[in-house]
């Protein structure tokens, strides 16, 4: 019992400590300001992240911007939910479907310039709160882009939109002028063991 005790009293003093410490902290970021958010990496989930903080912008009655590159050929699950609230969603689709799919460079490369115009438009309107670029990392990863005139459009939008960007393969460059920067890693994929991908969960 006295054990139980003791182990009870460091415990609620570790937390004390821990609290003290991430409140001051806390009280250091005064700093309020749109952030720009790389989520990158082979792993899964990379998407699956952008459009969660997309509905956690809706959860807090704001507006949000969608444009999708790469993807296309087949509507995504995210796409047949969020179209269902076109006031609150703006959702654009300038992809056609995976690189390897098309083989058709040029074609890729339109498609991408015009999606990053769809973009350009976003960064313009105060009420989009946040601006999700899915997949836009492949695409600058392709150079199918430019880079320099990319992170020059994201620095000069509305200063307190937030912008995410997704995809494997993110350039320094991107990452460099990034806030928030995240790398998803592979530890098991269903893939791998023979296992189609899945509605509700790929797609």
């Amino acid at each position: 019992m006295d054990d139980d005790i003791d182990s009870e009293e460091r415990h609620r003093e570790l937390m004390r400590k821990q609290k003290a410490a991430v409140d001051a902290r806390i009280a250091k970021a005064e700093l309020d300001k749109g952030v720009v958010l790389v989520i990158t990496g082979p792993g899964k989930g990379k998407s699956s992240s952008g459009f969660g903080m997309v509905a956690r912008t809706l959860g807090h009655g704001l507006k949000a911007g969608v444009v999708q590159f790469i993807k296309g050929a087949i509507p995504t699950g995210e796409e047949r939910f969020f179209r269902r609230f076109p006031d609150e969603v703006i959702y654009h689709v300038s992809g056609e479907g995976f690189t390897w799919e098309t083989q058709d460079r040029a074609r890729d490369v339109c498609r991408a310039q015009g999606g990053w115009e769809l973009a350009r438009g976003l960064f313009r309107r105060e009420d989009i709160a946040l601006v999700l670029l899915d997949e836009i990392n492949v695409v600058l990863a392709h150079r199918y882009l430019d880079q320099a005139a990319v992170t020059a459009d994201i620095a000069a939008r509305w200063p307190m939109q937030h912008v995410v960007l997704t995809g494997r393969g993110a350039p320094q460059e991107l990452i460099a002028m990034a806030d928030t920067v995240s790398e998803v890693k592979v530890i098991k994929h269903a893939f791998k063991q023979g296992i189609r991908a899945q509605r509700g969960v790929e797609y």
